[in-house]
């Protein structure tokens, strides 16, 4: 029975190596896939960018024209403006001037007064070169500047003559004509400032009509690019996910078969999908594990339980109660089978697989009692269990094996008067249990051969009972339990048991 446990140990050892070794390859490949991938944040970013850079480049593009055209637009208004500080009675009011000047009027403010509206005007035509950038309009206000220089000249000239016929010929041939051509000066400026400055409106709005347009375009042509790229991430995305669902169903209806992951463009979905096959192949090995390690404890249990019926114990306790009976001993016979019906019944347990510690205890006791009546010359035994610690649990048939194997290989190899002593304590929230011998002991050689015999799968029937509780152990409760040896020469052994403290109401499932 037991090599039948150990063969499909073995069988499912070599599956779980395969397996690591094809989902290392499988890895390796999807790794590789993977890199070919574009993540969805770049595609995102990328048709983000992709529509968000020509809208900006044209908002630039019209805020930049629009503030040129705001700039030319504001500076002809102030040349206006400031063209519009000119006199328009200047003629009248200059010629008014110069005559009583020359005429030597009541009236006449003198020559400096009319030099000041010469000036008031020639500082207006300078103002307006700086900022005119129209060439018509340019050359109109030079010839004002130009002609409000040649006038204050002409004035000069009428003051220093001294004919009254002579003033009033310079008068009629030199101001007159003068003023009458700076005013016409200036009004041309104006004349061509308000027409530049309609012609930069109807441009303006011209370019901003046409420029509006191209953006309408272009955000027409995005908006039909920013839809079929949509629509094709979308696909990419909602495809590979509706496929994910289903297969989702289909694992949460029992299908546990791994498939191959379904191939996706977005490398988001690629690992979510990779992730799901890779966790449905997890969790197949551990149901597999779980399956072949409860029939590995159920063979065990089986093998430890067919141990106990051993037909050579049997026969040699009936032999001893038989004997017992003849020599008239019939109170220890009676004795004896009652401890043989109590071993029986214990090792049944009503078909419980935990047991309490107690329960445990008086197994081992009953086991003892009928040794001791066959080798009370040989053994005696100490079973020492604290009353707080009896309630604890632990699996059926944990101690009954260590204690068969102090007796028969280390108490009875001695020849000579022995004692198996079983404690248990509390350490760090677990349980320990020990069984101890002062018998033959272990050299160093064999005590490792044994420790090493309790983590073999597959091998020697030697140490079976022991790896097999070792085994059961682990499997019930994990790695960090089990049983650890000790042992030197003539000087015993010591099996100590490490389990999980467990009280009897939170029995494990059995």
């Amino acid at each position: 029975m037991y090599e039948s446990a150990v063969e499909g140990q073995e069988v499912n050892d070599r599956k779980e190596t395969d397996k690591k070794v094809n989902d290392r390859k499988e890895t390796e490949k999807k790794v590789k896939n993977r890199k070919a991938n574009v993540t969805l944040q770049s595609r995102l970013w990328r048709m983000i960018l992709f529509v968000a850079l020509p809208p900006m480049m044209a908002i630039v593009v019209i805020a930049s024209i629009g503030i040129s055209f705001a700039l030319k637009y504001d500076a002809i208004l102030n040349n206006v403006s400031a063209a519009s500080n000119f006199n328009q009675n200047f003629k009248y009011v200059v010629d008014n001037k110069m005559y009583h000047f020359v005429i030597d009027s009541q009236y006449s403010e003198g020559l400096p007064k009319v030099i000041e509206e010469v000036q008031s005007a020639e500082a207006i035509a300078s103002s307006l070169i700086e900022t005119t950038t129209e060439k018509d309009s340019l050359r109109a206000i030079r010839s004002v500047l130009n002609l409000c220089q040649n006038l204050k000249e002409k004035m000069q000239q009428i003051a220093e003559t001294t004919e009254y016929d002579s003033r009033m010929d310079q008068l009629s041939k030199n101001v007159y004509i003068t003023t009458g051509l700076i005013q016409e000066y200036m009004y041309t400026y104006l004349y061509y400032e308000a027409a530049y400055l309609n012609a930069l409106q109807s441009s303006m709005v011209s370019s901003m009509i046409m420029l509006i347009g191209v953006v309408v375009v272009m955000s027409l042509g995005m908006l039909y690019f920013l839809l079929t790229k949509s629509r094709k991430l979308s696909n990419r995305i909602v495809d590979p996910i509706d496929r994910i669902c289903e297969r989702l169903e289909a694992i949460g209806k029992g299908s546990l078969l791994v498939c191959e992951p379904i191939q996706a463009e977005v490398e988001e979905v690629q690992l979510l999908t990779d992730g799901i096959e890779n966790m449905v192949g997890h969790l197949k090995r551990l149901i597999d594990k779980n399956t072949e390690q409860e029939k590995q404890r159920r063979h065990t249990e089986l093998a430890l339980l067919q141990a106990q019926i051993n037909p050579h114990f049997l026969y040699n306790t009936l032999d001893t109660i038989v004997w017992l009976i003849e020599s008239k001993e019939i109170g220890e016979a009676v004795k004896m089978v009652s401890s043989l019906s109590n071993f029986f019944r214990f090792s049944l347990s009503r078909g419980q697989n935990v047991i309490t510690i107690a329960e445990e205890a008086q197994h081992i006791r009953s086991y003892l009692e009928i040794q001791q009546m066959r080798y009370r010359d040989l053994m005696e035994y100490d079973i020492d269990i604290p009353n707080h610690l009896e309630n604890y649990t632990l699996p059926k048939l944990t101690l009954q094996p260590l204690v068969e194997n102090a007796l028969y290989h280390g108490i009875k190899n001695r020849r000579r008067k022995g004692c198996i002593s079983v404690t248990c304590r509390a350490q760090d929230g677990h349980l320990i249990l020990e069984v101890k011998d002062d018998g033959a002991g272990m050299t160093k050689e064999r005590l490792l051969e044994m420790q090493e015999t309790l983590i073999l799968v597959g091998g020697k029937r030697d140490g079976f009972g022991l790896r097999t509780v070792h085994q059961r152990i682990q499997i019930l409760f994990g790695e960090e339990f089990g049983l650890s040896l000790e042992s030197a020469p003539d000087a015993g052994t010591k099996v100590c048991v490490k389990i999980p403290m467990q009280m009897a109401e939170k029995e494990m499932t059995k």
